[in-house]
């Protein structure tokens, strides 16, 4: 698969209107997926809101492995990093945003020495569809700000009052300038964060499964009725897939297109299985 390489205009964009609005925020939600939590985390963000109160959630959490969840919040908070895990899809709001509130507390009690009572404010960052809008309509408790699955939907900040006491800045997604780290790029890719559209998907389906092989064999060969032996290269994969899942065209030869966006939407949807991607060391 050729290099992956994606910044729009609109991001460069979505990081000046990132480094514009952290002067008035008090503290910084960072959203990653839990299914890689490393690759998931843009360190562009880690330096651009370096001061901030922070916290960072690992979302989609219902789609990873809860073992592998539960490694990498250890790891995070070893780090020193106030983290935890969260389904923006079906979490409880009041969980997070307990969370939020306490990353305030010290900007709240600043301002009550001061005799200031105002709103606090905090900013929701990530890379592209990483599910910050819907993390943010479940903490509000309602459809409050734009969702889809697929990256850069949310394109301008948008400021969301949670209670008197609290808004919240929903910004768009950014990806670092280049992604020089190809294995990450890839799963990123993997996950939606990275449009399809600019990508080789049949390629990108062949290695995902390819990965799938290494990391979760059983599911992999049970969703996607695979016969290949260990060791087969990606295109083998998606060709057997397509045979095992009758993804056929007339004549019986392989519909790769529809075979590769398939692969892709049900991992991507939790239907191989709750899968991490990475790995935290130790």
């Amino acid at each position: 698969m050729s290099q992956i390489n994606w910044y729009p205009g609109h991001m460069a964009r979505a990081r000046r209107l990132l480094e514009g609005q952290l002067r008035a925020v008090d503290a910084v939600v960072e959203l990653c997926d839990a299914r890689a939590p490393l690759a998931t985390r843009n360190a562009d963000l880690a330096r651009l809101t370096r001061g901030k109160a922070r916290l960072l959630v690992l979302n989609k959490a219902d789609l990873a492995d809860d073992a592998q969840t539960a490694r990498w919040l250890e790891s995070f908070r070893r780090e020193g990093l106030t983290a935890m895990r969260f389904n923006a899809n079906g979490g409880k709001g009041r969980d997070v945003l307990a969370k939020i509130e306490q990353a305030l507390r010290p900007a709240a009690e600043r301002y009550a020495a001061r005799g200031v009572k105002k709103t606090l404010r905090a900013m929701v960052v990530g890379i592209p569809n990483v599910g910050k809008s819907s993390f943010i309509n479940r903490i509000h408790g309602g459809g409050i700000a734009k969702t889809a699955d697929r990256p850069g939907v949310t394109r301008s900040n948008q400021w969301i009052k949670i209670n008197p006491y609290l808004e919240i800045l929903d910004t768009p997604g950014l990806l670092p300038p280049r992604l020089n780290d190809q294995s990450a790029a890839k799963l990123l890719a993997y996950l939606g964060s990275i449009r399809d559209q600019i990508m080789d998907s049949e390629a990108l389906a062949g290695e995902l499964l390819s990965l799938l092989m290494q990391i979760a064999p059983d599911a992999a060969r049970a969703r996607f009725k695979l016969s290949a032996g260990d060791g087969a290269a990606p295109h083998e994969l998606l060709e057997d897939a397509c045979r095992g899942r009758g993804w056929l065209l007339s004549g019986g030869r392989c519909d790769l297109d529809r075979a590769a966006a398939l692969v892709l939407d049900e991992f991507r949807a939790g239907k191989v299985g709750k899968i991490t991607l990475e790995r935290p060391k130790g």
